[in-house]
């Protein structure tokens, strides 16, 4: 599917001599790409590599989609970078080699490590200056699908990143081929171009805000979405009016094709390795077994089509019929999708479904309970449920307030007197969700309306039993964020205001987290080095571990963590442009095991 709604995007001779003057007038280096010095093409999709010893270089390249084209962070020539492959009980050495004229890094993500080689700079470590190569070694702990990339600027939009496979110490005998499905976008924009734009308009990428006259919204709806200074249409801060969407580092327009044969099980192992979307995943017609979640396993789930956050991975079991299927991965706000084609004849491409409606938040994405809004909206699910409610039988807990009379109701969602004390009050706090649910039954913004199966939070259970302990504190952190300046934060406090006050953990403390978004936005909160425990309906000792959990607008969602690897550790929402406004804190667990009081 070619980007037929976006021009191509160029750089003009006179826009780049403009940008490297402002640099030299700066006083700063000029990177050779800036100068318009020749680049290498990477190329696209990636290799595997494997071993004991593993080698990745990060360089300046050119990458090209469909009709976009611009810079890139390739490493070892690819975009995305090679798969790393590696096996549940060996040792690793990962060299590697920053050619870039600026500081890089590598943050594997969902490992358990320890936490100098965890990838974060200022954090966990200094960073890999230009020129230097960086030993990470470490033991391989775990199995499953995960991913890595870079925790340096915002070098992760631009191709730093790639998968990773972590293969079990026994096989596993439930499929028969195993595929790698990694999600994410590419722009020809800079970066930090994308960064400034979004603070200098939040709306800069939407091409489908709501005008006066469209839709069914009431008029009274009309006017409290107005006195909120808020547009029902925001869903994603980025869109396809800059993104083309990438499956393995191919744009619709490139025709990839997965091959099969008849009558095979494909594992998928899909990856959200995005910087700012989320996806809807399906192949109509085929439904798919949920068999991981996070890397972890998890008792199996039949779906036709879930939403996979930032950073989130799900493995899934099909058996397609003989023939091509379509493999789509629409992102969220529907501006745009990744395609590509599952095949048993080479050569023969799926025709994709066409793009969806555009979502519509609700008054329910803005905490305002369970009060009905309009027939029609997402709020509502195909058996008129609201959003929220656990309407599946499953056990989730009940997440939503009565329908109410909003007549008379306070909807100023810049009402900070709900806040707790806890929650620094300042410019950068602009939204308070009056009446926030638990929406762990809530399948994602837009999946909510469709007939079909999808997948819920509250429809995963560990398929083995962790060892239960009762937590023995609680802690509320709140997502905060002021939408019109950009600014965003963890209890009101943004990352650069709060690197000398942690949060702490007492080593092997069993701890309840409760996180409460007051925004009207989705957020993927990503915790490195540990994986925690959904309080998501099952039973104790089957809540599913994961390391993200995406906190739905205006709701919360509570997990059980036992710190117990200790160091220090980001904690951060996983849109990367919400991370580099602010939202993100550093996690502390003392004392080392051998240090006892330190």
């Amino acid at each position: 599917m070619p980007d037929s709604n976006c021009p191509r995007s160029t750089l003009s001779r006179r826009t780049l001599l403009k940008g490297t003057g402002m640099l030299a007038a700066a006083g700063l280096a000029i990177p050779a790409w800036a100068r318009g010095d020749p680049l290498t093409h990477a190329r696209n999709g990636f290799g595997e590599i494997s071993g004991e010893v593993i080698d990745l270089a990060i360089r300046n390249h050119h990458f090209t989609t469909g009709n976009r084209s611009g810079h890139a962070f390739a490493v070892n020539g690819t975009v995305p970078g090679p798969l790393i492959r590696l096996r549940e009980g060996q040792d690793v050495v990962l060299n590697v080699t920053n050619h870039l004229e600026e500081d890089s890094s590598i943050h594997w993500h969902g490992l358990l490590l320890p936490f100098q080689f965890d990838g974060v700079p200022g954090v966990s470590f200094p960073g890999i200056r230009p020129g230097e190569t960086f030993q990470y070694r470490f033991p391989i702990r775990q199995n499953g699908t995960y991913w890595w990339h870079s925790h340096s600027g915002l070098q992760e939009q631009a191709g730093h990143y790639g998968p990773l496979v972590i293969d079990a110490a026994a096989p596993d005998p439930r499929y028969d081929r195993d595929l790698v499905v990694l999600l994410s976008e590419f722009t020809p924009r800079h970066p930090h171009e994308i960064a400034r734009m979004l603070a200098v308009g939040e709306h800069y990428f939407n091409r489908q805000m709501q005008t006066a006259t469209d839709g069914d919204m009431s008029m009274d709806d009309r006017l409290m979405w107005g006195g909120m200074r808020m547009n029902p249409r925001d869903i994603s801060d980025v869109t396809g009016v800059t993104y083309t969407y990438l499956i393995n580092g191919h744009g619709p327009a490139d025709d990839l094709q997965f091959a099969f044969n008849a009558g095979e099980r494909i594992r998928l192992r899909i990856i959200n390795g995005s910087a700012m979307t989320f996806f809807n995943v399906r192949i109509p017609g085929v439904p798919m077994r949920v068999i991981a979640a996070d890397g972890i396993d998890v008792d199996e789930v039949e779906v036709d089509e879930f939403q996979i956050g930032v950073a989130e991975t799900y493995d899934v079991i099909v058996r397609p019929p003989d023939g091509s299927h379509a493999l789509v991965a629409e992102a969220m706000d529907r501006s745009g999708m990744g395609v590509a084609s599952l095949t048993s004849h080479p050569g023969h491409r799926a025709t994709p479904p066409p793009l969806r409606e555009p979502v519509t938040l609700t008054m329910v994405d803005m905490g305002m309970g369970g009060m009905d809004h309009g027939a029609g909206s997402h709020g509502a699910d195909a058996n008129g449920a609201h959003g929220g409610m656990d309407h599946s039988g499953r056990g989730a807990p009940a997440a939503a307030a009565e329908p109410m009379d909003h007549g008379g109701m306070n909807h100023d969602m810049r009402d900070t007197s709900l806040l707790p004390d806890s929650v620094d009050v300042n410019a950068g706090v602009d939204m308070v969700a009056p009446m926030p649910v638990d929406r762990m039954d809530f399948p994602g913004l837009g999946l909510d309306t469709v007939s079909h199966r999808v997948l819920r939070y509250s429809d995963l259970r560990a398929r083995h039993a962790n060892p239960h302990r009762m937590p023995t504190r609680q802690l509320e952190i709140h997502l905060t964020g002021n939408m019109e300046r950009y600014m965003w934060s963890f209890d009101g406090r943004q990352f650069s205001a709060v690197t000398d006050d942690p949060i702490r953990f007492a080593y092997d403390e069993r701890v309840r987290v409760k996180l409460v978004n007051d925004t009207m936005m989705a957020h993927p909160i990503h915790l490195h080095g540990h994986f925690f425990e959904l309080v998501n309906g099952a039973d104790q000792l089957h809540q599913p571990l994961k390391h993200t959990v995406v906190v739905q607008p205006s709701g919360t969602a509570t997990f059980d963590l036992t710190a117990n690897e200790p160091g220090d550790w980001a904690f951060h929402c996983h849109l990367l442009y919400h991370m580099h406004a602010g939202m993100m804190q550093v996690v502390t667990v003392r004392p080392f095991p051998d240090e006892g009081d330190a």
